[in-house]
């Protein structure tokens, strides 16, 4: 399937690449299906990837794995909230983090207080409020970004 997309243009998308949010993301609760893109040519892999919205091209939400900014994420969520993307392991959980990247670039955020959780064997997924106090909505890493490139 051909899908247009916001930073990588027309792209040829099969269907197992397809992740579907049944309550859609915070703010786009219209739009179901999104995939991950990530520039494969960048040196060293991806830190940064797009969650990109199948249905609307202009809607591409940069995230990061959490652990490359807080090696002790472990949110805690409601079972009942997960209920509805299948059977969670430790092999087939995929959590992602939204980022703000304003334009002083110092100011770069994550969300620790509402992570994507994803099934990868069902492809399905759900963005949740974490009942982690000490998570904040505006986590700050370009600093930890830099101290860990220059490691």
């Amino acid at each position: 399937m051909l899908i247009q997309t916001k930073y990588f243009g027309e792209i040829d998308l099969t269907e197992d690449k397809i992740i579907t949010l049944e309550r859609g993301l915070f703010g786009f609760e219209d739009f179901k299906k999104y995939t991950i893109l990530y520039d494969c040519e960048k040196e060293g892999g991806a830190n940064v990837s797009w969650f990109q919205s199948v249905d609307e091209p202009t809607l591409a939400l940069p995230v990061m794995n959490p652990l490359l900014v807080k090696e002790d994420y472990n949110p805690v969520v409601e079972d009942e909230l997960l209920s509805g993307i299948g059977e969670i392991s430790e092999e087939n959980l995929v959590i992602l983090l939204t980022m703000t990247v304003p334009a002083n670039i110092k100011e770069m955020s994550v969300n620790l207080k509402a992570p994507i959780i994803i099934n990868a064997d069902t492809r399905k997924g759900a963005q949740l409020i974490v009942e982690n106090q000490d998570y904040e909505v505006k986590y700050k890493i370009y600093d930890l970004l830099k101290e860990k490139k220059e490691a």
